[in-house]
């Protein structure tokens, strides 16, 4: 009589152990190298609305600024007549927006690097970035970036030498 080998189960179990804890380590891995969506998703958003607020300040022959602060930015509107800033209440599109939880932002204008805290009380409203009415925009580099991530998920807004604002984002290098 002879006798035929086989697996026990014991043994199928434990390679099906096996493999399943290498699946779940792939797949933990894959989860930790994903985009970060919520960096680029607002960087997109900073780069269309500082185009938008171009166009309006064209078209409206209007002066507009940037405002920025560590956790939140808003769009500003020159009043000539009383000599002031304003918020844009009235505009949803250029409305105050506060940064995602996890987000930073710092600003260099013209090579310098800006101090972003929110104004003191009583302290007139100023824009650190200007967006004027002939289409110039002041010279700048923004960048958001994760805090606390490594490596470091960074997406950049900067003006170029012809006025045009480039953004690059931390995987593709530019997007405009």
């Amino acid at each position: 009589m002879t006798q035929t080998r086989g697996f026990t189960l014991v043994e199928i179990l434990v390679v099906v152990v096996i493999i399943g804890l290498l699946a779940v380590g792939m797949v933990l891995s894959l989860g930790t190298a994903k985009r970060d969506d919520a960096l680029e998703t607002e960087a997109r958003r900073l780069d269309t609305l500082i185009g938008y607020t171009r166009e309006h300040a064209e078209l409206a022959t209007r002066e507009y600024g940037l405002r920025i602060e560590a956790d939140r930015y808003a769009f500003l509107a020159f009043d000539p007549r009383r000599g002031i800033w304003h918020v844009l209440d009235d505009d949803d599109v250029l409305r105050e927006r506060t940064l995602p939880p996890g987000l930073r932002i710092r600003l260099r204008i013209e090579g310098r690097e800006v101090m972003l805290r929110p104004p003191k009380t009583g302290e007139p409203l100023q824009p650190q970035l200007m967006l004027f009415s002939n289409g110039d925009v002041t010279p700048f580099e923004l960048t958001l970036e994760r805090a606390g991530s490594t490596p470091v998920a960074v997406a950049t807004l900067a003006s170029d030498d012809d006025g045009a604002v480039v953004l690059k984002l931390p995987d593709d290098g530019a997007a405009r």
